[in-house]
């Protein structure tokens, strides 16, 4: 769950990370979108994103994703 500006700088220690899938909690699609694309560059592959409406009386919402690798490779 990193802030709004997203998980630029943690992205690249997932390259190498020892698990088969990871959840991806944000409120901000764009930078969502931005370190999926580098997630799934490094063999993540998005399987699902849900939004959440957790703010009713706000233009905000929550999009979690789930991504998967085989770690047996």
């Amino acid at each position: 769950d990193p802030p709004r500006a997203g998980a630029k700088a943690l992205v690249p220690h997932f390259a190498d990370a020892d698990a088969r899938a990871l959840v991806y909690v944000s409120c901000d699609p764009a930078t969502l979108a931005r370190d999926i694309k580098s997630l799934v560059a490094q063999g993540w592959r998005l399987k699902r994103v849900v939004a959440v409406d957790m703010f009713p009386h706000t233009p905000h919402i929550e999009a979690v994703a789930r991504l998967v690798r085989d770690t047996a490779a």
